[in-house]
């Protein structure tokens, strides 16, 4: 059996360049995603995402943009391993996009499994997320993973 890699799809009833957009732009995603980003996710730049639940910032190189299409980056996540994900963006026929995370990849073994699902929860809950922001207008993020934080 081969390493395991992380795949999450969902389509989103906007066009692909509302998506993307809020996507790479972090003030649109701390709307339903990170507390906070460092900037706008650039080709060949670092972008430092804060997270509500989590106290550690984690820089993001971001390695490839295609516009309204694709969007490339490493992140070291709970492994504390470095992954490459890949976020797709096709449009669909009624005018949406269909929306795909890939992130691998790590060996099949405990500490990949504990990864793998982990981040399979994490990207479905983003695309949740993204979903219900862009659809509805909805932070499903807030306040929801409050009980992650360590007690003061």
């Amino acid at each position: 059996m081969g390493p395991l890699i992380i795949t999450a799809s969902m389509q989103m009833a906007k066009p692909p360049q509302e998506v993307f957009d809020a996507i790479v732009d972090p003030q649109k995603m701390s709307n339903y995603f990170i507390a906070s980003g460092s900037g706008r996710m650039v080709e060949g730049e670092t972008v430092v995402w804060a997270f509500a639940e989590e106290p550690t910032r984690f820089d993001i190189p971001v390695k490839k943009i295609v516009p309204d299409k694709e969007i490339h980056f490493e992140w070291e996540g709970a492994a504390q391993h470095q992954t490459q994900v890949k976020i797709e963006l096709a449009p669909t026929k009624s005018g949406g996009t269909l929306v795909t995370v890939t992130e691998g990849e790590l060996p099949l073994d405990a500490k990949g499994l504990k990864w793998f699902s982990q981040n399979t929860f994490g990207w479905t809950n983003f695309l949740d997320c993204l979903k219900a922001y862009l659809e509805y207008g909805i932070n499903l993020r807030k306040g929801a993973f409050d009980f992650m934080q360590a007690s003061s």
